[in-house]
């Protein structure tokens, strides 16, 4: 019986996969992935020699009737993302609704994903969240931030570097500029850090120093 199985990998720091996603990729035919050459490297660190073909955002929909061809040959089928749970904010999405369109079964892996720790270390109340990935670049991202505004759940972003400050400075003409905000920034690796403030204060922050790395943005709801 053929299989997808997702299998996250580390965001930063290696030792943060697990021992079954380990033997998962030991075990299994074949393996997909976001970029073939960011995978090799987590591989050759694993001593794991694998085939691997490229799943990516340039060729999901093209390639998407032959990867279930080749899954359907095989036995099993991992599918991984350059870091993190494949399928959040990637392509691997597609490609596991269309495996349950064609019966094959799909499994997931417990694993590493960066708005977990990003949004329990905020110290924002995480009972309830909502989770918005990244904002659209142009068409209804001030539709989005607008209603954002109004959310009284804790509202998770991600966001590039590049792009921070022009999505803070948006920020300000929705949400109250002493809305609780933390900017996390390279979770699991050796410059992690957790900005935490209100938005005017932050925004005046990272004015003057430049951002760098992957960030999520964390914003407290709505009192």
């Amino acid at each position: 019986m053929s299989k997808l199985i997702l299998v996250p990998t580390p965001i930063g720091n290696l030792e943060d996969i697990t021992l079954r996603s380990i033997r998962i990729l030991q075990e299994t035919e074949l393996i997909f992935s976001e970029d073939t050459r960011v995978t090799k490297k987590l591989l050759d660190h694993l001593g794991i020699m694998k085939k691997c073909l490229p799943f990516h955002a340039h060729n999901e929909h093209r390639f998407l009737e032959k990867s279930i061809e080749l899954i359907r040959n095989a036995e099993s089928t991992v599918l991984v993302s350059d870091a993190g749970t494949p399928g959040i904010s990637d392509p691997g999405f597609l490609l596991v609704r269309a495996c349950i369109q064609n019966g094959i079964d799909v499994e997931c892996l417990p694993g590493p994903t960066a708005f977990v720790p990003a949004l329990v270390a905020s110290g924002f109340p995480c009972d309830k969240f909502v989770f918005e990935g990244f904002l659209p670049h142009k068409k209804g991202r001030q539709t989005r931030l607008k209603l954002l505004a109004a959310e009284d759940r804790t509202i998770i972003l991600y966001e590039s570097p590049h792009r921070l400050l022009k999505t803070l400075e948006q920020m300000t003409e929705h949400f109250e500029l002493t809305r609780e905000i933390c900017v996390v920034r390279e979770i699991s690796k050796l410059f992690e850090t957790y900005h935490r403030g209100h938005l005017y204060d932050q925004l005046n922050y990272f004015k003057l120093n430049t951002p760098k790395g992957e960030i999520v943005l964390i914003i407290k709801g709505k009192d």
